[in-house]
């Protein structure tokens, strides 16, 4: 396995065990995955790790994590993926080359804001601005996705966005690496519990000017890969420290 390889699974496990410490999970469903280069050192999404099927979060270890290729075949790891994470997965690295890390969760405060009609995150409070004209919403739900033509359907929806808030679903956020990928989520789900906290006291939302969405936007946008990269090396810092057996 080439080094790069490996602190990509590395990573993928830890954001894993982060997510569950923080009860961004749900029992032993959704999933991480990552793309991993073709053999000609292309990144085209038609390979890619994933967490394994029936495995909690919160014990997924760098080798356990599965390497599947576009048509389904395990080509890396010795466990199963579940059908939904494939198709949803699937289609999005194969449809949005921009998406190299796809975390797909039903974290309670954004999934919450799915549930409503009206369901929008409101570009209201500083973490919000951080996904100013990032996030696309599927205002449709068809059930369990166990299909491709659904898995297609979702990706298609997404676009050029890193977000895709998915209608009395969950949420989905991808990025160009774990490290990003995990902060946007993490963020997200922090702007969601303001947002529906905030709704929950029946008060009204404040609104703020066009002018400083988007120079906060811009803002952010500089700071994002810099934040993620002091966030995720303090939180692989303390997994090494007190559950060091990820990395194996």
């Amino acid at each position: 396995m080439t080094p790069d390889l490996k602190e990509m699974r590395i990573d993928l496990a830890c954001a894993l065990r982060w997510a569950a410490r923080l009860g961004l999970h749900e029992g032993v469903c959704n999933h991480f995955s990552l793309a991993v280069p073709d053999a000609d050192g292309a990144m085209r999404g038609n390979r890619f790790l994933i967490n394994p099927y029936g495995w909690h979060w919160s014990e997924i270890t760098a080798s356990s994590l599965v390497m599947v290729d576009a048509n389904g075949n395990v080509i890396e790891g010795d466990n199963e993926v579940e059908d939904t994470a494939f198709t949803i997965h699937r289609g999005i690295h194969v449809a949005a080359p921009h998406a190299v890390c796809v975390m797909h969760t039903h974290m309670p405060h954004t999934t919450a804001l799915t549930l409503l009609r009206d369901g929008e995150l409101k570009m209201c409070e500083q973490n919000a601005l951080n996904f100013h004209d990032r996030i696309a919403y599927d205002e449709d739900y068809n059930g369990l996705s166990l299909d491709i033509a659904e898995g297609d359907r979702i990706a298609s929806k997404l676009g050029n966005r890193s977000v895709l808030m998915m209608a009395s679903h969950g949420v989905t956020v991808t990025g160009p690496n774990v490290r990003e990928c995990f902060n946007d989520l993490y963020y997200l789900e922090r702007a969601a519990t303001f947002q529906v906290l905030a709704r929950s006291t029946g008060g009204e939302l404040r609104t703020l000017s066009d002018d400083v969405v988007a120079h906060t936007a811009r803002q952010m946008a500089e700071e994002r890969p810099k934040l993620a990269e002091r966030h995720f090396s303090a939180l692989r810092r303390i997994l090494e420290r007190e559950e060091p057996e990820f990395l194996n």
